[in-house]
């Protein structure tokens, strides 16, 4: 019965996906590819992958980093050095004289790179950093993302890097069914991963780390495993991000950017790849999008003249306040969406109404 259960679920999960590219498809062909909706939809697509790759060390294995944006920042600058096309690499580093590197990776051999690139710095720093705990752990991850900013800006190598300039004319996908490939797949192994052996190790070290021990599990090994698989899919988010901006910059990946998104998965709900998934295109469309007219001073009421660039800032912070006060746990908690959960919960309404009814008639009666 639970296999037969487990496969209705992953049909059903397919099929939903498979309506979604269509409609993806179709909005392509109706709507001009300027229309505000596919950049909401391409920029979720990068932060619903790099959220639920922070959710994985955050939410199910117990670890607070605040590393990401420079995870990123690794994988947005590996894709656009390794793509940037030769005859076009003497204009890109006009200052360091053509740059160091004179070849070309396929564009998705660059993209894996990004990710193994982000992987590597992440073991290597995780060497030392997963010794440490909750606060002490987010301060030297945020540390190091802000290091690595600094050394990327650095003129000495810049023959790499192009120091604090621009990198661009690399290779990049307009299509917005690319972007929401690229992440579902990601997310896709992610929570293939969550639910095998090892993410049940994750949420053991998580609930308790003494008791997960006592079970057998090599807690550094795990925590170390996390750390890197977390910022692999971080790297890869990064690239996308890359191909979304057109042009990188190392001082884009600033903390607020680590901020935004650990915003995004507390939001959703720690615990909660779904949630993360919700919460990701409902901020950047609150942020980029269903808010923006309210930075149009030319609708101000003449008695109150409240409208005013950058006042969308604002009520979108009091929004958020909101949903923090009235979601604690975030829009999905630790729970995943469960489309047959859903449709029952929807049937059963009726009868729940019904009954509260009935109680709070029996209650006046009583009184």
């Amino acid at each position: 019965m639970e296999k037969k259960t487990i496969n209705k679920d992953m049909i059903i999960s397919f099929g939903l996906l498979a309506l979604l590219f269509v409609v993806l498809v179709v909005l392509e062909q109706v709507l001009p590819r300027t229309s505000i909706l596919f950049t909401v939809l391409k920029k979720g697509a990068i932060y619903a992958l790099v959220a639920v790759s922070m959710n994985l060390l955050n939410g199910f294995t117990g670890l607070f980093s605040l590393g990401q944006a420079g995870f990123m920042l690794l994988g947005a600058y590996t894709y656009a050095i390794f793509t940037i096309p030769v005859e076009a690499r003497a204009q890109v580093y006009q200052y360091f004289d053509g740059g160091a590197i004179q070849f070309t990776l396929p564009i998705f051999v660059a993209m894996i790179l990004a990710g193994v690139v982000a992987a590597i710095f992440a073991y290597l720093i995780g060497l030392p950093v997963l010794k440490l705990k909750s606060d002490y752990l987010a301060i030297a991850t945020l540390g190091f993302a802000e290091i690595i900013r600094a050394i990327f800006q650095w003129d000495k190598i810049g023959v790499i890097t192009n120091g604090s300039n621009l990198l661009r004319k690399y290779p990049v996908f307009k299509s917005t069914t690319f972007y929401f490939a690229v992440s579902g797949i990601c997310i896709a192994i992610i929570v293939l991963l969550i639910n095998s052996t090892y993410g049940r190790a994750f949420k053991a070290i998580r609930d308790d780390e003494v008791a997960a021990e006592a079970m057998g599990i090599n807690l550094a090994h795990h925590k170390r495993l996390s750390f890197v698989i977390s910022s692999f899919f971080a790297g890869i988010s990064g690239a996308l991000l890359a191909m979304f901006q057109t042009t990188i910059q190392a001082s884009q990946f600033k903390s607020a950017m680590t901020y935004e998104i650990l915003l995004i998965v507390v939001i959703g709900g720690i615990g909660s790849v779904t949630g993360s998934c919700i919460s990701s295109f409902l901020f950047i469309a609150c942020s980029e999008w269903w808010l923006r007219f309210l930075d149009n001073s030319n609708l101000n009421i003449p008695e109150l003249n409240i409208l005013r660039p950058g006042f969308r800032k604002v009520v979108f912070s009091v929004v958020i306040m909101l949903i923090v006060l009235f979601y604690q746990k975030g829009i999905m908690g630790d729970k995943e969406f469960n489309l047959k959960r859903m449709i029952t919960n929807l049937k059963n309404l009726p009868k729940k109404i019904k009954n509260r009814g009935k109680k709070t008639a029996s209650t006046v009666e009583v009184k």
